[in-house]
């Protein structure tokens, strides 16, 4: 009677479903078992900057025009090639050109969207490339930096500002600026995060005066700028290969890679589908202090299990040698194993 195994069939299944019912109370949405082992583990978190410490919502700050086509029909054309891009970046740039009394749009054609770099496509029979100035210097042979547009985006990053350049043709026909803001409990949540013992780490595709600017605001000594999805997945590898073990947080497709490939991979809700499938953690508010929680859930579960066990082994085990010796009371031994139960699920609730 006292070795029967009740309680210890009911301490891990009582605590993952009590820890990941509360998850899903804050907004928590917890893949399964094998991420309460990874969050115990992890010493270093790594986060994306757009969507994720910012809040993704990206406004044009400035359209400037270098080449013999107008400022009006350069951003027409842009907007109609970004169009069918899901990009933060794409959607402010036609939300502008809607602003600006551009109700609708020319159809483009051709479309490609070149991941961590910018977008190609054929409007009105003309031959667009948008994208990062590095980008078009390297895939397209268009140098940036030699035309009046490359000390405008040089002035522009300096600022801490997204500059996309927009080539028509071949040639550069000027660039449009963003900005974007940080979540305001970005700050706090960099603390949780220290407070758990993580190292933060700042990994984007955005130019380095953006990056730098996020980061001085944060506190985050560590950065990555201008990384492309393999870059970012290559930053991921690096980390574990100098012995940490590394959570990564973001929202987009330009994450995915590196969601998969973190020891604990966290997508925020609101971002793409693609890295919600490729992570373990949804934080389906998309607020970092939730992710914070998120964790601090996970190991506080994990402890939990690990507690149940304890005393499902514990006084049990303890007492079968007494009553291998006749010593102990049936009516006893059945208490103790009916209290073994009740304790776990009781110790189980308190996650709640």
């Amino acid at each position: 009677i006292i070795a029967c195994p009740c309680a210890l069939g009911l301490a891990t299944p009582t605590a993952l479903l009590v820890g990941t019912g509360r998850g899903s109370q804050l907004g928590i949405l917890i893949r399964g078992p094998q991420v309460l082992e990874s969050t115990r583990r992890i010493d270093t978190i790594v986060l994306d900057k757009t969507g994720t410490v910012t809040t993704g919502q990206l406004t044009v700050t400035a359209v400037e025009a270098v080449g013999p086509v107008s400022l009006e029909r350069m951003l027409a054309l842009a907007a109609a090639a970004e169009h069918g891009s899901e990009h933060p970046l794409a959607r402010a740039i036609v939300d502008h050109a809607r602003a600006t009394g551009l109700a609708s749009l020319p159809t483009a054609e051709e479309f490609r969207a070149h991941a961590g770099a910018g977008v190609t496509a054929v409007v009105e029979g003309h031959a667009l490339a948008i994208g990062r100035a590095s980008w078009l210097r390297d895939e397209w042979a268009i140098d940036v930096a030699a035309t009046p547009a490359g000390e405008l985006v040089a002035d522009h990053e300096a600022e801490g500002g997204t500059a996309v350049v927009v080539a028509i043709d071949g040639t550069v026909a000027g660039i449009v600026v963003l900005a974007d803001t940080l979540k305001p409990s970005s700050a706090l949540a960099i603390e949780r995060f220290r407070a758990l013992g993580l190292e933060p780490v700042l990994l984007t595709g955005d130019n380095e005066g953006a990056a730098a600017a996020v980061a001085a605001q944060l506190g985050i000594d560590e950065v990555y700028a201008a990384v492309t999805p393999a870059g970012k997945l290559a930053v991921i590898r690096e980390l574990q290969a100098a012995g940490h073990v590394v959570a990564m947080v973001g929202d987009g497709v330009n994450d995915a890679a590196a969601l998969a490939a973190a020891d604990l991979g966290i997508a925020m809700g609101g971002g793409t589908d693609a890295a919600m499938a490729a992570s373990d953690l949804t934080v389906v508010s998309g607020d970092l202090l939730v992710v914070a929680d998120a964790i601090r859930l996970a190991r506080r579960t994990l402890r939990t299990i690990i507690g149940n066990l304890f005393w499902a082994f514990g006084y049990n085990v303890a007492a079968i040698p007494v009553a291998m010796m006749g010593l102990l009371n049936p009516l006893l031994a059945g208490l103790a194993m009916a209290f073994s139960s009740v304790f776990v699920v009781t110790n189980s609730l308190r996650l709640r």
